[in-house]
């Protein structure tokens, strides 16, 4: 029979689902009307009721307790669902990256899913990480995880652990490494561009050099994204391959 107690069980999945598919990336999108992210978080938490053990609480909790519960899963859905965004913020960095060397600093575009401008290369590059992740089914593995999650964190009963911490900073940190890995074939050309640059400016003075050089980089660095983006396109899927591991690892390092 359905009760207080079951009903108070799946308001908290919810919580947790909800949340972590909010913050993820492709469900995260603000392209995707409210309504539709309710609907599925409500489908998927009804199934995971179905699936998992309920005697984490066996009592009606007090108001004031449903409150502390509610916010644990609400944080563990956030940490959760941030997990994959830091490669999409790596990627997106790495355009910004080669935007600003190839002189399109000011060359940006709107991005409908985050409701903001970014640089066009990073856009580019952007939207070729959710391609893969698409083909590669990681909007499967988040809901996967989530089912997991359950399995290794009961429901009220996340802490933020040491663990925690250093996982989420060694993973927060490294999408500065993902976007200089991205982006650095393409920054060291254009760094022996500037040098070469610099020694015509000594040798001949009376030539504008970075003028008559800004649309020669522009077409330079389109050049080389173009003969380069199959190798983005297999370091991004093994990046996002990788991170799918990274989330087990976040997962089973919360539930300690």
């Amino acid at each position: 029979m359905f009760g207080i107690i079951d009903f108070i069980i799946v308001i908290l999945i919810f919580i947790r689902i909800s949340t972590a598919l909010i913050s993820s990336p492709v469900f995260g999108s603000k392209v995707i009307p409210t309504l539709p992210k309710i609907f599925l978080s409500i489908v998927i938490a009804y199934i995971v009721y179905l699936t998992i053990d309920r005697s984490a609480i066996s009592a009606v909790p007090s108001g004031y307790m449903i409150i502390i519960l509610s916010i644990k899963e609400a944080i563990t859905g956030l940490v959760i669902g941030f997990m994959l965004q830091f490669v999409f913020w790596g990627v997106s960095y790495a355009g910004t990256l080669i935007g600003f060397d190839m002189g399109l600093t000011m060359a940006e575009v709107f991005n409908p899913s985050a409701d903001e401008s970014n640089n066009i290369i990073g856009e580019f590059l952007y939207y070729g990480a959710l391609m893969i992740f698409f083909i590669i089914n990681g909007h499967h593995y988040i809901i996967s995880s989530l089912k997991h999650s359950f399995s290794v964190i009961p429901l009220g009963k996340f802490t933020l652990t040491k663990p925690v911490y250093d996982l989420i900073i060694v993973y927060a940190a490294s999408v500065f490494v993902i976007a200089v890995k991205i982006a650095s074939p393409i920054m060291v050309s254009f760094f022996l561009i500037h040098i070469a640059e610099g020694i015509v400016s000594r040798i001949i003075p009376q030539m504008q050099v970075f003028f008559v050089t800004q649309p020669l980089k522009i077409g330079i660095g389109l050049l080389m994204l173009a003969a380069i983006t199959p190798l983005y396109l297999y370091i991004i899927k093994n990046l996002l391959q990788d991170y799918e591991s990274k989330l087990y690892n976040l997962i089973e390092a919360m539930g300690i």
